[in-house]
């Protein structure tokens, strides 16, 4: 009797946090946040970016993050907030782009 309820309690428990992980989980923007990391990195160390272009860059990443981090801080990833950070990235990708292929170079 005591075995098959610690079973259940375990398997509800198991349930519960899953359930509360796929709320928080925000793969898309992890994904988007890694790469555009790489696609940084390999801008500066090409000369594409100077210091101050990456500076800007990695600071607009650091607002990225701080905003996932509020969006998930009350458990749960609204649809609204998806498409919010979904927004702030495709905007960094472009402004990275952008500073990779504009006339500054590092010197």
């Amino acid at each position: 009797m005591k075995k098959t309820l610690l079973v259940i309690a375990a398997i509800v428990a198991l349930s519960f946090t899953g359930k509360l992980s796929a709320q928080t989980a925000t793969p898309g923007v992890t994904k988007s946040q890694a790469n555009q990391q790489a696609r940084i990195q390999e801008g500066k160390q090409s000369g594409e970016l100077t210091r101050r272009e990456k500076r800007n860059l990695q600071l607009q990443q650091a607002k990225i993050q701080k905003d996932k981090k509020i969006a998930k801080s009350d458990g749960v990833v609204t649809p609204k907030e998806r498409r919010q950070l979904n927004r702030e990235q495709k905007h960094a990708s472009r402004n990275i782009y952008r500073q990779k292929h504009d006339a500054q170079t590092k010197k």
